[in-house]
């Protein structure tokens, strides 16, 4: 049996792994803006990147460069470095250039960037205030801090992996995202250590399946950025690697930070649980569960503690996938409001599905009634806070 024990550090909980987060001036009242993760051996690193088009300059940098192994990454927060064209390239190249120049530890660094699309990276800035690094340090919560751009909380995890047979290892996680989040992966960026000796093919095959139910199943408005990344860096320091227990711990470390992200929502006041089943196979269970947690009218009814049933059934239905309502069933939480057809909607029912929907988290399964597809997913509510937040967001 494996043990799976949380443990303290984020991204700097795994052996040989270092991180902060510092201000340079991107944001304004001295809050963090620019963070670091180093190791202090070179990594194997897998990827998973937005599927948006209008893909951003740090991923198209980072896919150049081919297989290759390094112990750095550079984040910056407030810019995106996203349409900016070729000069978007050469200003990280003039970014990391610099950065190997003033510390000769850092081999091969990367970059990610996070904020407004359309601007220049402020790279003079940047490379200044880089020189304020220091790699010694270890502070993944201080990191966490510096990549939150709408977020109101920052959202690390750890955990020491103790598999039946064999050494322990550790991961550790850091991310970031609030709005502008749909990811179809394969703006959230993600970055996740590990001291486990994994080959970087095993690695990259694990992180493809696990993004499918995590971070592919989150939705907070239906967007999905031109950012959007996920690294996965391993420097194999404990010399442990245990198949089947780092997915385990790799699958819940992304579970979690993905409803962190969803139950971060702009404005969002509630975080739902999607649950589909009985649908003719779990490839239209997943298309209505997305369905669900990207729906505004369902979206609006949650902002408004509404159990609003019949735009749940209206919103699967309207998904495409095979159903009909003679089959369909709908629960909030343990409150059946409607079974295969039959009406239990009533006035002693609708009190306790309101207390269900006043609640902070809870889940609304749709039994679809037909075969055995299943997916879930995750969303929340939209209310007037989001729009406010991003009817200004540049300023």
């Amino acid at each position: 049996m494996v043990k799976i024990n949380t443990i303290d550090g984020g991204v700097c909980a795994a052996t040989g792994f270092f991180a902060d987060g510092i201000h340079i001036g991107l944001k304004k009242e001295g809050a963090k803006d620019l963070a670091f993760i180093y190791s202090d051996t070179l990594c194997s690193i897998a990827s998973v990147f937005t599927t948006n088009k209008m893909t951003a300059a740090p991923i198209r940098h980072f896919r150049a460069k081919g297989d290759f192994e390094g112990n750095f990454v550079l984040i910056n927060s407030k810019n995106a470095n996203a349409m900016t064209g070729q000069a978007g390239i050469d200003d990280i190249d003039e970014v990391l250039l610099a950065l190997e120049r003033t510390f000769e530890q850092i081999t091969h660094p990367v970059m990610s960037s996070t904020g407004v699309i359309g601007v220049r990276l402020p790279k003079a800035k940047i490379i200044e205030g880089a020189k304020k690094i220091d790699l010694s340090k270890r502070d993944g919560e201080s990191a966490s801090e510096a990549i939150m751009t709408t977020d109101t909380f920052n959202k690390q995890i750890a955990f020491e992996v103790i598999p039946e047979e064999g050494k322990p290892f550790r991961i550790g996680a850091m991310a970031k995202g609030a709005g502008m989040i749909n990811p179809a992966m394969a703006t959230m960026l993600c970055f996740i250590t590990t001291d486990a000796a994994v080959d970087k093919a095993t690695m990259q095959s694990l992180l493809d399946e696990c993004i499918h139910t995590t971070f592919n199943a989150a939705s907070v408005d239906g967007d999905t950025s031109t950012n959007d990344t996920v690294l996965l860096m391993a420097n194999g320091k404990s010399g442990a690697f245990h198949a089947e227990a780092f997915k385990e711990a790799l699958e819940q470390i992304m579970l979690f930070l993905a409803k962190e992200m969803v139950r971060d929502g702009e404005g969002a006041t509630k975080l739902v649980t999607y649950k589909v089943t009985g649908a003719v196979n779990a490839k239209e269970a997943e298309i209505a569960a997305k369905a669900l947690s990207n729906s505004l009218l369902v979206k609006t009814a949650l902002y408004g503690e509404d159990p609003n049933w019949g735009r749940i059934a209206s919103t699967v239905g309207a998904s495409g996938v095979m159903c009909d309502e003679a089959f369909l069933s709908i629960w909030f939480d343990e409150v059946c409001v409607y079974k295969k057809g039959e009406l239990l909607f009533d006035e002693k029912l609708e009190p306790l599905a309101a207390a269900v929907m006043k609640k902070a988290a809870f889940t609304i399964h749709c039994d679809i009634g037909l075969q055995d597809g299943e997916f879930t997913a995750y969303g929340c509510d939209l209310g007037h806070e989001y729009v406010k937040i991003n009817a200004d967001y540049r300023t």
